[in-house]
This record gives C-alpha cells, structure tokens and sequence, in this order.
C-alpha cells in the first residue's frame, strides 16, 4: 500500500468512517484506552482518525494524537473544540513512518487499528518504539490474518484490494512483533467474533 493510496481511501472513508468502521471496530479502541487510563502520563495515538478514541481519555491524561489524512484529523479537531476535551494536547497532520518527536518521549504509544492501514508498518513500528520511553509500553488493537479456516481465506482472497479498501486483510502480527527493544506483556482476542487483537508490548529499561 502506498501513501498517495492511503491518503486518497481514508478522504473517502472520512465522511462515514464513525458509523462503519468506526463502530466495528468500538470495543478494541475503549478497551485500549481503557488500559492506557489506568497507567496515566503522556500518549501518542498514532493514526488518531476522526478522534472516536479522544473523549474516552481520563482528562488528567496528556494526549497528542496524529494522523497522515487531513480529512480525518480535522474531524478530530472539531470533536476535540466541541467536546472540550482538554486533555487533548496537540493534534498534528504527520507521517508515521517519520515520527517528529524526540527519542524516549511517552509514556505509551498507542496504534489503534492502523498498522494495517499504513506503508511500511515495520519502519512505523520502528518509529513507535523510538519515541517510547524506556520502561513505557505500546499498545496495539488491530486484525491480524488467521492461519486457517474460512476467514483466512477470505483475508487471502482480498489482500490484493488493499489500495483500493484501504487496509491490509492478510496483515500478519509477526510485523509488529520485530523490534528487539520491545517484549511482549498481553496478548487477547477481541469481539466480534475474535477477529481483532488486543497487544500490550513494553519498552526494556537498557
């Protein structure tokens, strides 16, 4: 999938994007956020949307979220000054393959049902692990391609659409699995019908 690609789906998607995908995909976003409450400090939401995640932060939380769709981050914005939500520090049009943060700067980082959206999730991950603090987590919800049964093969049969549905059926958890600072703590299917992922990974001190 390239940019230009995922630029041109998600202006598509961003009209609808809350009451189709967005709502498929509710119970992995609140159950992330969830979890990200319960640790407090600063968070990067990499690939922030429309901001159906922002109201659901505790407003002692520190919140800068991104997004490469401008389409998608200006309804962020909106939710974000008709809501009041002030735990939202910044939100800001960004490539995440580039992160422009410093290194060891959250607390968490979180990528909610995007890493199968974006070009080069293994260089996003890479990213991701940089501006983690050491002793900080991320935290990831996303579908990830079953080995077997009716499922995987309908996953097989559209992962050559991905340019034009905008995300990858067959993206498989290996890719996000490869950074060697990164450990894995959690791991859990999600509804509907386990078809996502609930992942926790924490940053090592040294």
């Amino acid at each position: 999938m390239d940019i230009e690609a995922v630029q041109t789906s998600y202006s598509r998607w961003a009209p609808v994007y809350d009451r189709t995908f967005g709502a498929v995909t509710n119970i992995g976003r609140r159950r992330a956020v969830e979890y990200i409450n319960s640790r407090g400090g600063t968070v990067l939401e990499v690939g922030v949307g429309t901001g159906l995640s922002l109201p659901h932060y505790n407003r002692d939380m520190r919140v800068t979220g991104i997004d490469f769709s401008q389409d998608m981050l200006d309804k962020a914005i909106a939710k974000v000054q008709q809501q009041g939500l002030t735990q939202v520090e910044e939100l800001r049009q960004m490539d995440a393959r580039k992160l422009d943060f410093p290194d060891n700067h959250f607390d968490t980082v979180t990528a909610m049902h995007v890493l199968s959206v974006v070009p080069e999730p293994e260089r996003v991950m890479a990213e991701i692990a940089r501006v983690c603090k050491p002793g900080g987590q991320v935290v990831i919800t996303n579908h990830f391609a079953r080995e077997d049964g009716t499922l995987a093969r309908l996953e097989r049969l559209f992962a050559p659409l991905a340019n034009t549905i905008g995300w990858h059926s067959d993206f498989r958890i290996e890719t996000v699995l490869g950074e060697e600072c990164l450990t894995l703590e959690e791991r859990r299917t999600l509804p509907p019908l386990g078809m996502m992922t609930f992942l926790v990974l924490g940053k090592r001190l040294a």
